[in-house]
């Protein structure tokens, strides 16, 4: 041994390798690691092929996927045409347009009041079809029913007048009233009940 080391006794000493803890442990940590990544790929595969967890996950914690309202309003409320006076003027040069009218609107079921020519205010100044002309509140009720038959008319209030009588004035753009079958179509149109406006749910 070089006179390092003095045996005494019966025994030898044994030579063993200083162990090498420190490389052992660095090798476990890294099959550990090595481990939970090939672990935690394996969740993320399931997951891409496998939807449905998600959702139902999302459905425990509460979240909800879009919907529609399916509710529909109710109908609007409107005067039949038996319950609309109306005043037939002429405000054209064209004579016999105010009883010819007042006379299919009174075939239509519409009652029919005053048939004569318009006063000065409207005598030959209604460039379009026609000017329905009523009560403020005529304006989403009567003078809306009365539409149906003169579609392009101006609708117009007057403040100052009363009752519920309303006038279609006849103007220089006036060709006729229209057809009987798309008059009623108009006005089943405005009383069928509409679809809610579709409402749309938070999602997650």
């Amino acid at each position: 041994m070089g006179g390092q080391y003095k045996i005494t006794g019966d025994k030898y000493p044994r030579m063993r390798p200083v162990r090498r803890r420190g490389r052992f442990a660095f090798v476990a940590v890294a099959c550990v690691t090595v481990l939970g990544v090939l672990g935690w790929g394996t969740l993320q595969l399931i997951d891409v092929f496998t939807g449905g967890d998600k959702a139902s996950a999302a459905g425990a914690a509460g979240c909800v996927a879009p919907a529609r309202a399916s509710a529909s309003p109710a109908a609007a409320v409107l005067p039949k045409p038996g319950q609309v006076t109306v005043n037939v003027l002429n405000a054209t040069t064209r004579g016999g347009l105010a009883q010819k009218t007042a006379d299919e609107l009174k075939k239509r079921g519409f009652r029919v009041g005053e048939v004569s020519n318009a006063p000065e205010e409207y005598d030959k100044k209604v460039d379009g079809t026609g000017l329905l002309l009523g009560p403020a509140a005529s304006l989403k009720s009567s003078l809306t029913v009365l539409g149906t038959q003169l579609p392009g008319a101006e609708h117009r209030a007057d403040a100052a007048r009363k009752g519920a009588t309303v006038d279609l004035i006849i103007g220089n753009g006036f060709k006729g009233l229209a057809k009987g079958a798309d008059a009623d179509a108009a006005l089943a149109a405005l009383t069928a009940p509409r679809p809610a406006p579709a409402v749309e749910k938070k999602s997650c």
